[in-house]
């Protein structure tokens, strides 16, 4: 079993090894830091029980959080968030609303990632920002988690001793550079940065399959790494960067 406090001392262990390696949580959150202001205006997509916003929010103007998990609203640990039940396909918000939308772990479970991607430009005003987190359907991980779908839940709660009621359908429709961009593109959004980071702690169940997977990621082309951080501008060009 790898709880979640195990798979973190991992990680410390790996950026040690590693000097200049950070989390894909990490980089997503400094990207999501970057556009905060006083008057930034937002909009926390697939919020569920607090995230990134739930550290960063008093250092934005107002923000709403928008989740289609009720009870995950209902124990939201941040306090003065406009939270709202809802789809990411038919966000209730007017258009032009908001400077910023971010969004961890949410695009793998769209069942219409084209439909929220024109929701997510809709709501933005010119030259808002979009920066998400999500997993890499390319990465063979992600390969062996859709080979074992019916068996999702109770793989999660036995593997990582997390609960199973947390674990939500996984599509990947929307999980693959060239998936992110044809979607991007259409809703008028474009690229300004991209990263494809490792992570070698998912299998680390033992200090000997650890050092395997680090050896793994070694080789690992940059392409099939297991996590994507985004941002895209809903307007203006800029020299986009993919790493």
């Amino acid at each position: 079993m790898l709880s979640l406090d195990r798979q973190e001392a991992y990680r410390r262990r790996y950026a040690e090894m590693n000097p200049g390696w950070c989390t894909a949580t990490h980089v997503y959150q400094e990207l999501v830091a970057a556009h905060l202001t006083p008057t930034t205006c937002v909009l926390d997509l697939g919020c569920g029980r607090g995230g990134v916003l739930e550290r960063l929010h008093p250092h934005a103007g107002f923000v709403a959080g928008l989740d289609a998990d009720l009870v995950s609203l209902r124990e939201h640990r941040a306090h003065g968030l406009a939270l709202v039940c809802g789809l990411a396909e038919r966000l209730p918000y007017s258009d032009g609303v908001f400077d910023l939308v971010c969004s961890s772990w949410v695009l793998e479970h769209l069942p219409d990632p084209l439909s929220a991607f024109h929701e997510i430009a809709r709501v933005l005003r010119p030259g808002g920002w979009f920066v998400f987190l999500t997993p890499n359907r390319c990465h063979p991980l992600l390969i062996l988690n859709r080979l074992l779908r019916p068996l999702q839940r109770q793989l999660v709660s036995r593997i990582y001793a997390r609960s199973g009621s947390d674990t939500f359908p996984a599509l990947y429709r929307a999980n693959t550079f060239a998936q992110i961009e044809r979607l991007a593109q259409e809703a008028g959004l474009r690229r300004v940065s991209l990263y494809m980071i490792g992570d070698p702690t998912y299998l680390a169940f033992s200090e000997p399959l650890f050092r395997l997977a680090c050896l793994l990621e070694r080789i690992t082309p940059p392409g099939l790494r297991v996590h994507i951080v985004g941002e895209y501008v809903m307007e203006g060009k800029s020299s986009a960067v993919t790493r």
